[in-house]
């Protein structure tokens, strides 16, 4: 049973980098530490998440009898899907209009209007960007 257990958990190896989601992890102000199993749990959610993403956007390319997965199929299967538009739909770039079509009322991008954050929370680019009132890093070169 011991046996059956280990190649279970040898099984489900996590994909991504360790040390990078790790250091992505403690780029919150508030994570100082972060266990091994807490790594293993947002690593493995993370792949799944990105799974469950890029199978709804194969969908939707499929329904548009594509071949290849492209932002517009990405942007349609985050609106259909409720808890990931609510977080991720403002995250993604907006469509750009290629030069081979001419831009038609119905293709060009409007703005999106940014939507109030509910108290506490913030979005994650927040995350990938340094403040502005923080001083760049010097390196000396000795």
């Amino acid at each position: 049973m011991a046996e059956a257990e280990q190649q279970d958990t040898a099984a489900i190896r996590p994909e991504f980098p360790t040390g990078r989601v790790k250091k992505i992890m403690k780029l919150d102000k508030d994570i100082s530490k972060v266990t091994s199993e807490a790594l293993f749990v947002v690593s493995r959610s993370t792949e799944l998440f990105l799974r469950f993403v890029a199978e709804k956007s194969a969908e939707v390319a499929i329904e548009k009898k594509k071949k290849t997965i492209k932002l517009d199929h990405l942007r349609v299967a985050v609106k259909r899907h409720r808890p990931m538009s609510d977080f991720l739909l403002d995250s993604l770039p907006m469509p750009t209009v290629s030069l081979d079509r001419r831009a038609t009322e119905s293709t060009i991008s409007r703005p999106v209007v940014e939507k109030r954050l509910p108290v506490g929370t913030r979005r994650i680019d927040d995350f990938f960007h340094k403040p502005a009132d923080e001083a760049p890093v010097q390196i000396n070169n000795d």
